[in-house]
């Protein structure tokens, strides 16, 4: 019984995001002068999420925090990672955001298809010029009233734990004056079976939406500690 539920889970998602594809593809052409930050390109994304996890009987996401969100300011997301269902969830923010994701992903069918139509930015791993190029787009966004994601694990972490985080994304945001927007995501790391196709366990997701950092008054020296506070709050809020 568990199979013929995950092969319904996967074909459903599968068509989801072909859809989603095909209303990105459509509405690009259609807004391309128009639409020049791609935002009713990026807003495709909500209702595809709410579709996704709507239809995945295994999963249970709460949402909350969503107050904390100034939909007229512009923010460095920082957020915690675990595993690909991050990205859906994320969606649920209703938030305007380029992420800065890895070059592999672009390349997946459907889903990479609709990271280039909006415009996400790609990150070439173990390329100091590709991490240039990457900060530069960041800070062209920012400076264009986009909010930026960043997952500064750099990878995913182990269900529970959130590693070290690296400095671009904290030194960006003073750069940029631009306040920190941490996000705690829990429960997402079993979301996707590993190993398997096959969905067998009940996930509890949360996403949390914490009181932003402000950086106006901080230098850029100033980044090693904006780092490690933003750490700190998110490692307490999924303890």
């Amino acid at each position: 019984m568990t199979a013929i539920i995950s092969v319904v889970i996967w074909a459903i998602s599968g068509i989801l995001t072909i859809l989603l594809f095909l209303v990105e593809l459509i509405l690009t052409i259609l807004l391309f002068p128009f639409d020049k930050k791609r935002k009713i390109i990026h807003s495709q994304c909500f209702w595809w999420a709410t579709a996704v996890i709507g239809s995945n009987p295994y999963w249970n996401l709460k949402v909350s925090g969503l107050e904390n969100i100034d939909r007229h300011k512009t923010y460095v997301v920082v957020a915690n990672h675990q595993s690909l269902a991050d990205i859906v969830v994320m969606y649920k923010t209703h938030m305007q955001f380029k992420w800065v994701a890895k070059e592999s992903l672009f390349k997946v069918p459907f889903i990479g298809w609709c990271l280039s139509l909006t415009k996400h930015i790609k990150l070439s791993r173990g390329s100091f010029g590709s991490i240039k190029k990457v900060y530069r787009q960041a800070a062209n966004w920012l400076r264009n009233d986009i909010s930026v994601v960043f997952f500064p694990e750099g990878t995913r972490s182990e269900a529970g734990e959130i590693d070290e985080f690296q400095n671009g994304a904290f030194k960006l945001a003073i750069q940029e004056k631009k306040p920190i927007l941490p996000v705690a995501i829990e429960g997402t790391s079993e979301a996707i079976p590993k190993g398997s196709w096959i969905f067998k366990t009940k996930v509890m997701g949360r996403l949390t939406v914490l009181t932003p950092v402000e950086t106006k008054n901080l230098e850029p020296k100033d980044f090693i500690s904006l780092r490690d506070a933003v750490h700190k709050r998110l490692k307490s809020a999924i303890a």
